[in-house]
């Protein structure tokens, strides 16, 4: 027992240093793969650039508490590369690996699915916190945005709307059994989320029916909390659990069905 006990460190420093090893090199792979950069990074930052040079979108918005319009799209945005992360780069990265037996011939190595999971988690993680610096940096020294009053209000809100988006992402490579349909699915999950985050119509100018169903969706559960922020409130319960809801949910669900090959 006493020899057993002697070996178990170096066995957890190898395994440690395996998963290290296969986070850099799913990082580089994504990286490579432009998925996520280039529709994660680059398209929502040329389209805040854009959308900040429309004077239109300067002026102040009735009942938004002194927000204009484009302070409401710098949020959004940064929903929309949660989106496009947790639809298009997760979904069919993982799903790919799966059409491609990747998955299966990994699943018989020291290695494993579940640190492929994770690699994957860990490189989209990354993607999408460079994207929120970046957005950030831009709208305040480009546009002169104020950053979010309530810093830590709106930190918290973002670790859950990402957890949230995320799980969403694995939920959908848990379905889809290769790349075709994993895109089809996140097309279809990703223009009715990203409409019930306000991107063509301010949650506070839609319907009633509409806003009430968006304050339950991710994306306008993380509008609402990020709004929260920037006006100086710790978010309220409500949209926080619900991301949550979705985080805990969609993550059980995908881990329970999903499928190696």
């Amino acid at each position: 027992m006493s020899a057993l006990r002697t070996a178990a460190p170096p066995v957890t420093a190898e395994r440690g240093s395996a998963t290290w090893r296969l986070i850099k090199t799913e990082s580089t792979l994504c990286v490579r793969d432009k998925v996520g950069p280039l529709w994660g990074i680059g398209f929502p930052l040329v389209l805040l650039i854009i959308l900040g040079s429309v004077p239109d979108l300067r002026e102040p918005v009735e009942a938004g508490g002194g927000l204009t319009y484009f302070d409401l799209y710098v949020p959004v945005l940064i929903l929309f590369n949660l989106a496009i992360l947790a639809t298009a780069s997760l979904p069919t990265t993982l799903a790919g690996y799966r059409e491609n037996g990747v998955l299966r011939r990994m699943r018989t190595t020291p290695v494993g699915p579940a640190r492929v999971l994770a690699a994957q988690l860990v490189a989209n993680f990354a993607i999408a916190v460079v994207a929120m610096v970046l957005f950030l940096a831009v709208a305040r020294f480009g546009f002169g945005v104020d950053l979010p009053e309530h810093l830590l209000g709106f930190a918290l809100a973002w670790l859950l709307a990402a957890a949230a988006l995320l799980a969403i992402g694995l939920l959908i490579t848990a379905l889809a059994p290769g790349r075709g349909p994993a895109t089809a699915i996140g097309t279809v999950l990703f223009f009715p989320m990203m409409f019930f985050a306000g991107l063509w119509v301010p949650i506070s100018q839609m319907p009633p029916l509409l806003a009430n169903i968006a304050h339950y969706t991710p994306l306008g559960a993380g509008m609402g909390a990020f709004q929260d922020a920037y006006l100086g409130h710790f978010p309220s319960a409500v949209p926080l659990l619900t991301l949550a809801g979705y985080a805990v949910v969609c993550a059980f669900v995908a881990v329970r069905w999903f499928r190696w090959e």
